[in-house]
């Protein structure tokens, strides 16, 4: 999963950063609004972490203008302003939670779960298909109850995978969801982790669609 953020203060955005990345996901970090919507214009994300006041272009002006554009990509408000108009005023703006600063960094990827289960109307941390289940809060897999061990990069393509395991994934879409801005991506990385995912949850469990990418086996029954 890709996330942006979205923060001028060079400790905390280092620090979010950080974090978010031990915790698996894909990070691209700008520190001015304006960066931010060439980032929104250029990448696909899955959730958008957004300070208000920000240089180039506020925080505001960016979510208003996502909204009107009827852009629906997560996005959760990280401020100092933390009186009850200034949530208010977060949330009709467009923004799906409001976290104020200083944050706990475990809640903060908690209310990033939740923004996308409430994106994709996912009732809650696990995702399934078939005996395989994934569960996003523990980073745990299971293939018919039995827990199989994935390394980080083998999490992160089954999940994309199973966001959208009613479709194909294209393989740019994976990479999407793998690296962030400045990370080397080797030209044989995404077929080596379909290998490997295929070992552990069954030669027949990822399909390639030639020329178009991949995706699950089709659930039967």
């Amino acid at each position: 999963m890709r996330i942006l953020l979205v923060e001028d203060d060079p400790s905390l955005g280092a620090t979010v950063q950080s974090w978010l990345q031990l915790d698996g996901y894909a990070v691209d970090w700008v520190q001015r609004g304006d960066s931010a919507a060439t980032a929104l214009q250029t990448h696909g994300y899955d959730c958008v972490l957004l300070d208000r006041g920000l240089p180039g272009t506020t925080g505001d002006r960016l979510l208003a203008r996502l909204r009107s554009g009827k852009d629906l990509v997560p996005v959760l408000i990280i401020t100092a302003r933390d009186t009850l108009a200034d949530r208010i005023e977060g949330l009709d703006l467009g923004a799906d939670d409001y976290l104020v600063k200083p944050f706990d960094l475990e809640e903060m990827s908690a209310r990033i779960r939740a923004a996308v289960r409430r994106h994709a109307s996912q009732a809650d941390n696990i995702l399934k298909h078939g005996e395989i289940a994934l569960d996003l809060a523990s980073k745990r897999v299971t293939l018919a109850g039995e827990p199989v061990l994935l390394t980080a990069r083998e999490l992160a393509v089954l999940h994309a995978l199973m966001l959208r395991r009613q479709h194909i994934v294209k393989r740019a879409q994976i990479e999407e969801a793998l690296y962030g801005w400045g990370d080397e991506v080797e030209s044989n990385a995404i077929e080596v982790h379909i290998h490997h995912l295929r070992k552990k949850l069954g030669a027949g469990s990822i399909v390639t669609v030639r020329g178009l990418g991949y995706r699950l086996k089709e659930e039967h029954g």
